[in-house]
């Protein structure tokens, strides 16, 4: 085991959301994230008098949190939108607000009872920006650079050559990104689709956790963009490339078995 997952399990917790309890908890942290710290388009915290976020998708979601183990407190939580078994034709947000280009994926083939999408991806800003995480901010600035001067030709090899910069404690995005890989692989879901922001993905891709673009920038909660990966493709690649990052987010291997096949 690497000091990447050791540190993980020292320091933080994923934790299902399976008591009404532990929902409400994810709805509270993210009317904080989003409507009250980071004040996002479409988040006015007057939309919300009871101070929980939710809307008509967390009935057909999975949900996971983290708790930081040595305050005990909640500090980030994501989703896996999942069909609805009831309105198995209602449609992602990603096939609503993404202006999805058909040759770079196209949804209406996908096997729908396999794909999830990833949304309500916060982390409290108390942690967001913790003192170690600032050669993460670095990092991502670098690769921006380089995308912008160069296109993605170079995007991974300056990524391999930066990994002596990672720290040994794993970012809050690496460990809910576990969260996501432990759903998927409970739901037996092979397909992630999302609409987010950039800078997110790029964050991911330092771990070999980046989707594939398939669409352009849109306006949605501010400037996001439609993803899709198929998970095997996702973990494979990890588990070559990155593997202190997969033993992390595979729980060392525990949630591999189910996502590696892809549809």
């Amino acid at each position: 085991m690497n000091d990447l997952y050791l540190n993980f399990q020292k320091y933080f917790e994923v934790v299902v959301v399976d008591t009404p309890e532990l929902l409400e908890s994810a709805y509270k942290l993210r009317y904080q994230v989003l409507c009250i710290e980071q004040r996002l388009p479409g988040f006015d915290a007057s939309l919300y008098p009871d101070e929980l976020e939710k809307d008509d998708y967390d009935n057909h979601s999975l949900h996971v949190l983290l708790r930081h183990l040595p305050s005990g407190n909640f500090i980030g939580t994501v989703r896996l939108i999942i069909p609805n078994p009831i309105q198995p034709e209602k449609l992602f947000p990603i096939e609503l607000y993404g202006q999805l280009d058909p040759t770079l994926c196209d949804i209406k083939t996908l096997p729908r009872h396999q794909a999830g999408e990833i949304s309500r991806f916060v982390i409290t800003s108390q942690f967001q920006r913790r003192r170690g995480d600032r050669n993460i901010d670095e990092i991502d600035r670098r690769v921006e650079k380089t995308e912008n001067k160069e296109g993605n030709t170079d995007i991974r090899e300056r990524r391999s050559a930066d990994r002596r910069d990672r720290r040994l404690t794993p970012p809050l995005a690496l460990l809910l990104a576990a969260g996501i890989v432990r759903l998927s692989a409970e739901q037996k879901i092979n397909i992630w689709l999302s609409v987010m922001d950039p800078a997110l993905n790029r964050l991911l891709g330092y771990y070999g956790l980046e989707l594939n673009a398939i669409g352009p920038l849109v306006e949605y909660h501010g400037q996001r963009r439609p993803y899709f990966a198929k998970i095997g493709d996702v973990l494979n690649r990890m588990y070559k490339e990155h593997h202190d990052a997969w033993e992390v987010v595979t729980d060392y291997g525990k949630y591999n078995q189910f996502v590696l096949t892809n549809p």
